[in-house]
């Protein structure tokens, strides 16, 4: 056997094929040798722009002493998460019930046929004080373990895999939401928000875009009291600033980083990941239109173009992330000292920057180096810093080494970047971005969509340089859809009529999923397909991790197709789906946001239809001054204006004026 990951299309992958351990990729020969050995299977999961992967792969992976124990005694596989979500969940969550916690690198042991007995995340390669099992003596421990108690683990690989299947398990409720507990969920999340720093718990804080959604729907909902209503724009306006303000964001290029290792914002991981860049632009677009802050649309503005600068690929697609590692030091391109400000920047206006974003001569990151952090609250002192910050950046392009990119293409986070594109492109008058949002769904409906016998099948993942495919899960379907009804929503500000073969794709999208994804006993649209490879489980998502479950998803795609059509269908779908959220608003709702933001919004999304254009833009420019609702502006050649919120349509031939009265009275 000999390492067999250098032919494949995955960076992560490749990053390992020169390693000494005998990788196999995620295939069933793999399993087959396990059998036929009798051997015990390593499983590694992780991802290109992981630190910690890297950590651990060179300190452990190779290693050719270390290497060798993996080789005799196991048969090793290794997985990139962003490439098989469906294997990595599934692990994740045991790994979770074994030890309670989880994380990347993910490592996993199991009996021949896959299911797990023991894991966890990073190992040592040796004794390093810090409590964790030092790699080489844990494959002796458990090689051993195997051969001699067997049984034992058998029992324990089998308890495992019952509970993975009872976790996914749900059943029909046979009552409807109660709308009461939105308003429990909102004092649930609020309570548990940081007043000093923003943010939610402690650290390492992660920026939960969906629970920030959730809470602004609910700003204005009917429901919401004036003292709650005051508790959410404390929450979200100061999570938002703390995050804009912090080291989480790159205040010179642009872009969010994944997360925060302390409690105020200051010092990041490094890597930065399209979906987070593409939820928390929608939350941004969402705050301006609450706070109409400066900052965010300064946020806004330079995330989508840190987007366009380095994650667009020529395909017109986004690559999935950008390496927390540059040269095996993290966040190296990134960080700078009161000198290298000074040099570039000239002595006066260097110390000025330096003053205004926290760089010291004793600096708040490893060896005297400083993350940037604006300091100031006042907007006006970040904007006369924007030439600075232009000059640093070209310093920076042209200078530094830059992290690597991961150019792979996933079709789940695309769509979340062109549901996001799709909103602020509307409402800030930037016709391009809206653009955007339509070519990537476009490249999607042309590149990644075969259709055979009627029946089409989404691929997951796409790379330029590799035919390679993975067949699609229920949050590529549902994302998918969603960003065609995002697209259709805005897209008639653009090309008149054009929104309906968006609209008719989504119904399309949905039907596949009803057909193919569903549980016909019981609430809840499984992971993977009806026909799909499964590991070991065929599982439901239910809860939101760093972007949305499929689950959530589809209840926004149902309550967006029903706004659309009024089809009964869809109505009906959603009242089954929604009542398995009841509790969890009560007991964990920051865990289940996404699908509580679609049942606050399912009453009150409004569809405006007029057949003429330049009432679109002046619509437009009405709306900006609003604050965000979901919305879908058509044009529709028989009606002059009319305006629908949820189940109850104005009359037609009503002003603009008069009928904006009512949308903002009726949420």
């Amino acid at each position: 056997m000999k390492n067999s990951l250098s032919n494949e299309a995955s960076l992560y992958l490749r990053q390992h094929a020169d390693n000494p351990v005998n990788w196999f990729s995620w295939c069933n020969e793999a399993f087959e040798l396990a059998k036929v050995k009798d051997k015990p299977i390593l499983i590694s999961i992780g991802y290109s722009s992981c630190h910690w992967c890297h950590v651990m792969a060179h300190e452990c992976f190779e290693d050719p002493y270390i290497a060798e124990i993996m080789n005799q005694h196991f048969i090793c596989i290794k997985v990139d998460r962003e490439e098989r979500p469906d294997v990595d969940q599934v692990y994740m969550e045991a790994v979770q019930m074994i030890i309670q916690r989880g994380g990347w690198p993910l490592n996993v042991f199991c009996l021949p046929d896959g299911r797990p007995f023991f894991g966890g995340t990073y190992f040592p390669p040796e004794d390093k004080g810090n409590g964790l099992v030092p790699w080489p003596q844990l494959l002796v421990r458990i090689s051993d373990f195997y051969q001699k108690s067997r049984d034992e683990l058998t029992e324990n690989a089998e308890a495992i895999r019952n509970n993975l299947l009872a976790k996914s398990a749900s059943s029909i409720e046979n009552k409807d939401f109660d709308l009461a507990n939105l308003n429990l969920a909102v004092q649930g999340i609020c309570g548990n928000h940081d007043d000093q720093y923003g943010g939610f718990g402690q650290a390492p804080k992660f920026p939960q875009a969906m629970v920030l959604n959730f809470l602004m729907s609910m700003r204005d909902h009917r429901e919401t009291s004036l003292e709650v209503r005051k508790r959410i724009d404390l929450v979200t306006g100061l999570t938002l600033k703390a995050m804009a303000h912090g080291g989480l964001y790159d205040q010179i290029g642009g872009g969010f980083s994944r997360y925060s290792v302390d409690a105020h914002w200051l010092v990041p991981h490094f890597e930065k990941m399209l979906y987070d860049n593409a939820l928390l632009l929608e939350s941004y677009v969402k705050g301006y239109l609450l706070e109409k802050d400066s900052l965010y649309k300064s946020v806004i503005e330079e995330t989508v173009a840190w987007l366009d600068n380095d994650l667009l690929l020529d395909c017109g697609m986004y690559a999935s992330a950008l390496d927390a590692d540059v040269e095996g030091e993290e966040g190296k391109s990134y960080v700078w000292n009161l000198e290298t400000i000074e040099q570039i920047l000239g002595p006066s206006l260097g110390k000025e920057f330096s003053l205004a974003y926290g760089v010291t001569q004793k600096g708040n990151f490893e060896d005297d180096l400083s993350v940037l952090a604006l300091q100031d609250g006042d907007y006006q002192v970040r904007d006369n810093f924007k030439n600075a910050r232009n000059t640093l950046l070209k310093f920076r392009e042209e200078n530094r080494t830059l992290p690597t990119r991961d150019d792979k293409v996933l079709t789940a986070w695309n769509c979340l970047l062109a549901i996001a594109l799709a909103e602020a492109g509307f409402y800030f008058g930037r016709k391009d971005w809206v653009k955007k949002a339509r070519q990537i769904v476009d490249f999607i409906g042309s590149n990644l969509i075969v259709t055979e016998e009627g029946i089409f099948s989404l691929s997951s993942v796409y790379y330029e340089d590799s035919d390679k495919r993975v067949p699609g899960f229920l949050h590529d379907y549902a994302y998918y859809a969603q960003a065609l009804l995002a697209v259709a929503g805005k897209v008639d500000w653009l090309e008149a009529g054009s929104s309906l073969g968006y609209i008719e794709k989504a119904k399309i999208c949905f039907a596949h999923i009803k057909s193919h994804f569903s549980d016909t006993a019981a609430t809840g649209f499984y992971y993977t397909a009806e026909n799909a490879e499964a590991p070991i489980v065929r599982r439901k998502e239910w809860f939101d991790n760093a972007t949305p479950s499929g689950n959530a998803m589809v209840l926004h795609v149902l309550s967006g197709l029903y706004a659309l059509s009024g089809e009964s269908e869809y109505e009906t779908i959603f009242s089954r789906e929604q009542s398995f959220y009841s509790q969890g608003a009560k007991e964990h709702a920051s865990a289940i946001a996404c699908s509580l933001e679609a049942i606050a919004q399912h009453d009150s999304i409004a569809v405006i239809k007029t057949n003429n254009q330049d009432t679109i833009e002046s619509l437009r420019e009405i709306l900006f001054k609003h604050s965000w609702r979901r919305l879908f502006v058509l044009f529709d050649p028989e009606i002059d204006f009319q305006l629908c919120i949820g189940k109850t349509c104005y009359p037609k031939g009503a002003s603009l004026e008069e009928s904006l009265v009512n949308y903002s009275q009726n949420i």
